[in-house]
């Protein structure tokens, strides 16, 4: 396909799609929690694939009936167990193809943007515990879900800052698609993260990809296929 030279934008997710999932998602933001409170606390929330860093704490938070005012310490307490992991050794898998695709879109002179539920730090760790390249990635182009409680919150920054460009967001999950749409952003699936491919299809996905190996052409062409936001 001819790829027209109209500035494009691509807004990768990390969990599970750049990323493969941790092996015990949501724990952290339980720890977090415990170490703000100073307390061993039952966990009463499950990790919700999609939802941005500050949902999941200010659910972790009133599930306890605590005071929104403790929120900011878990935060803090968040970065720092991140910090701590990534010290330790304990590093993130990419996804296959993920590294090599954000190359092949620089290439065409593509921008690689993100769009994730964790903050610009936890990004970083992420994407370098992974083996990626962080300069890869177009940070004044990116958006970040550590202050935003819905992930359609962090979407509509990006439409606001994208009109008139070409933009999509690549991710894994519903969660993903449905805060694409309320912003008005083209999403792209990719079933490597905890749902198939057949479940991505009740979303209204311009294509869905296996992944970023097998579906790479896909993934391409689907893109240079969009037009600019309106």
């Amino acid at each position: 396909m001819e790829h027209h030279p109209v500035p494009t934008t691509v807004l990768w997710d990390i969990d599970g799609t750049l990323v493969r999932n941790a092996t015990s998602p949501g724990n952290l933001y339980h720890q977090a929690l415990e170490r703000a409170t100073g307390a061993d606390l039952p966990q009463l929330v499950g990790h919700q694939h999609g939802r941005t860093d500050a949902g999941i704490i200010a659910e972790h938070v009133r599930a306890h009936d605590l005071g929104d005012d403790v929120i900011p310490l878990v935060s803090r307490h968040l970065r720092d167990l991140s910090e701590e992991r990534h010290r330790s050794g304990e590093h993130r898998v990419a996804a296959p193809g993920a590294a090599a695709l954000v190359a092949r879109f620089a290439t065409l002179g593509w921008r690689n943007g993100l769009l994730t539920g964790n903050s610009a730090y936890r990004a970083r760790v992420k994407l370098s515990g992974a083996g990626f390249d962080v300069d890869a990635f177009d940070w004044e182009h990116s958006y970040f879900g550590d202050e935003e409680v819905e992930r359609a919150g962090v979407t509509a920054l990006a439409a606001a800052d994208l009109v008139g460009t070409r933009a999509v967001i690549v991710g894994d999950t519903p969660r993903d698609g449905d805060a694409a749409d309320a912003a008005g952003i083209p999403f792209l699936a990719v079933a490597t993260g905890v749902y198939d491919v057949d479940a991505l299809r009740h979303t209204n996905a311009v294509a869905i990809a296996r992944d970023c190996v097998a579906d790479a052409a896909l993934i391409e062409d689907a893109i240079a296929a969009l037009p600019p936001l309106r």
